[in-house]
């Protein structure tokens, strides 16, 4: 059952004045969405927040204390079967989702939420499955923002070593009419309650506590691993974005931001749909690992640096391809001195 509140207590404290609500889809699945207003002036705009598979809002309250810090409101949402979203399964720890369509109908209510309600320009951070989510809506002209930082996107899974296999497997349990069931070994442990050592997240000890102790105590908003049928979503949406045009038909100018140790996602593929981006960039952080939001500190200042370059305020908003033109400028020393520049349609590795 969906859940309109906030998860907080002593030790998970959410950024003041938020305010939660539930809203819902065209095709009837109830989302549970959260705001916030920034915490300085000149207001710069909206960022909605889009998050991985498994994630629910209250994970991200570091990255929207800092984003309001920078004049921004933030809208951000959980996506159905995850988080104070409703889930679709008896067993509702199972990561589950039925069809892609199910997806876009999610992201295209959280489109609608923040134009109804928030101020221009907007813009998109997603990460992982929500950042693919978001690159395939843009080929579309589904995503009506000006710009979007898309964070270790799941074009492509590292931790399967034989993904074709897997991917017509996955069908074919799906077809057999297995799609409810956990994928072969899965189980109702959240990936962030897992052991540190050899965690595939973060390096950072401390954010990784953190989240691994809100996951245990906010138990009824985290999820376990997917079903065959999210499997067989995953696999077709990658497919659908690694298509020879995929890339070339984002009509949004686009930052993806890659982490150079990422057992999750897979970082070359990455930097092949960025590379045939006609309005991107792409930058690697050679020591991050999947969720770049939450690694160590010299890593976010990089991250930091990147997204404050590339995001304007209002006064950049709707220079069309002038602001494109100069993007390359724009991303030049990222790092605070560094010399390493993203040109359109290429990557470079900050140190």
């Amino acid at each position: 059952m969906a859940e309109a509140a906030f998860f907080e207590d002593a030790d998970y404290p959410v950024p003041g004045h938020g305010k939660v609500w539930l809203a819902t889809t065209r095709d009837g699945a109830a989302l549970r969405f959260a705001s916030w207003r920034p915490t300085v002036k000149p207001v710069r705009g909206t960022v909605v927040l889009v998050q991985g598979r498994a994630e629910f809002i209250e994970r991200y309250s570091e990255t929207v204390a800092e984003l309001r810090r920078r004049g921004f409101h933030v809208l951000a949402f959980d996506w159905r079967g995850q988080g104070g979203s409703q889930r679709f399964v008896r067993r509702t720890r199972k990561g589950h989702v039925g069809r892609l369509k199910h997806y876009e109908a999610d992201l295209a209510l959280a489109m609608a939420q923040m134009q109804e309600k928030f101020p221009p320009p907007y813009f998109v951070l997603a990460h992982s499955m929500g950042a693919a989510i978001c690159l395939d809506a843009a080929r579309h002209g589904a995503l009506p923002v000006a710009r979007m930082v898309a964070l270790a996107p799941m074009l492509g899974l590292t931790m399967v070593k034989r993904p074709a296999a897997a991917s017509r497997l996955a069908s074919l349990l799906y077809w057999l009419g297995f799609g409810r069931a956990f994928v072969p070994g899965g189980g109702d442990t959240a990936i962030a309650t897992k052991p540190f050592e050899g965690n595939r997240l973060t390096s950072d000890p401390a954010r990784y506590a953190r989240n691994s102790r809100l996951s245990a105590h906010a138990r009824h908003l985290s999820i376990g691993d997917p079903t065959i049928a999210w499997v067989r979503n995953a696999f077709r949406l990658m497919a659908r974005l690694n298509g020879p045009s995929a890339a070339l038909d984002v009509k949004v100018p686009t930052l993806v931001i890659a982490a150079g140790q990422d057992p999750v996602v897979s970082t070359p593929a990455i930097e092949r749909f960025a590379a045939r981006l006609k309005t991107g960039s792409a930058l690697v952080l050679p020591e991050a690992r999947h969720e770049i939001l939450m690694e160590r500190d010299a890593i976010r200042a990089r991250f930091w640096a990147a997204f404050d370059a590339f995001v304007p305020g209002e006064d950049h908003a709707g220079r069309g391809s002038a602001g494109e033109q100069a993007q390359g400028g724009l991303m030049q020393r990222l790092a605070g001195g560094g010399d390493d520049t993203a040109s359109p349609g290429g990557a470079a590795a900050v140190p």
